[in-house]
């Protein structure tokens, strides 16, 4: 199990996770940028979260289409390291890291060398057929291979029932189900998601999770300043990108003026609490 808990990697309830979406890393079709100047978009993007009052930040290699599955190189590997690393530095926030598709381990190896807090992790618990094939569930391998590199310090959070995938194989096994186990296999915290980028979550579905497992529960799509209020009650994070870019698109840059709108519309309801 992990040595550190939710409440003690955030110091804010209900945490607001900013996303920065890495701009397509060395030899990925989209590449067009050197390193220099994908590490420095990078800074610029946490510049902007650290200026808003963010309460976390997480990195993701989401311009990298199409993905690998589960294997990343050590090209891609490499950079995000020093990326990560930068981020946490000039944001001293608490930071995670997701590395598609599914390189749950790349992604653990990664967190531990830049000095971050979490991963973000698919396929956790039950396979399913994602765009990149079938990818099979890893919980018992990535942990041990948590314990192995001294990385227990870093959360586990796990994607369940994951946005852009079918899930035709456990259509009999529900997210309530598939949640519960999550919890049993030792997540540190489950991430609820619509059914693709930018779409909400059932508040239904998150209603019964929240009320069955022990362990946090993320909203990982979705959210927005809009209709943060509606799902305040059911969520113990929120990670956002979307809704904080440009247009809402997440292939944007940050917006500093829909970001401090989501900011402060968190802060406004923590105080109710």
């Amino acid at each position: 199990m992990a040595l550190k808990t939710f409440s003690k990697v955030f110091k804010n309830l209900k945490p607001i996770i900013g996303m920065i979406h890495v701009p397509a890393l060395p030899g990925t079709p989209k590449n067009v940028l050197k390193p220099n100047a994908i590490i420095l978009s990078c800074i610029n993007e946490a510049l902007k979260l650290t200026k808003a009052g963010v309460d976390g930040i997480m990195i993701e290699n989401m311009h990298d289409v199409p993905y690998l599955n589960k294997k990343v190189g050590p090209e891609i590997i490499g950079l995000l390291s020093i990326i990560v690393h930068e981020v946490k530095k000039i944001s001293q926030l608490p930071c995670g890291i997701q590395i598609l598709a599914g390189a749950n381990k790349a992604a653990l190896a990664v967190a531990y060398s830049g000095g971050l807090d979490f991963v973000r992790a698919e396929g956790f618990v039950f396979g399913h057929l994602a765009d990149e094939g079938y990818m099979d569930s890893d919980a018992g391998e990535l942990l041990r291979f948590r314990k192995n590199i001294g990385a227990e310090d870093i959360l586990i959070f796990t994607d369940i029932k994951k946005k852009h995938s079918s899930h035709a194989i456990t259509a009999d096994t529900s997210l309530l189900e598939t949640a519960k186990a999550a919890n049993y296999f030792l997540s540190d915290g489950v991430i609820v998601t619509g059914k693709a980028t930018a779409s909400a979550a059932n508040p239904k579905e998150l209603e019964a999770v929240k009320k069955e497992v022990s362990i946090p529960v993320l909203i990982g799509s979705g959210i927005s300043e809009m209709n943060l209020e509606v799902y305040f009650q059911y969520g113990d994070g929120f990670i956002v990108g979307s809704s904080i870019k440009y247009d809402g698109n997440w292939e944007n840059d940050i917006d500093p003026e829909r970001l401090q709108k989501l900011v402060q519309k968190a802060k406004t309801l923590r105080i109710k609490i």
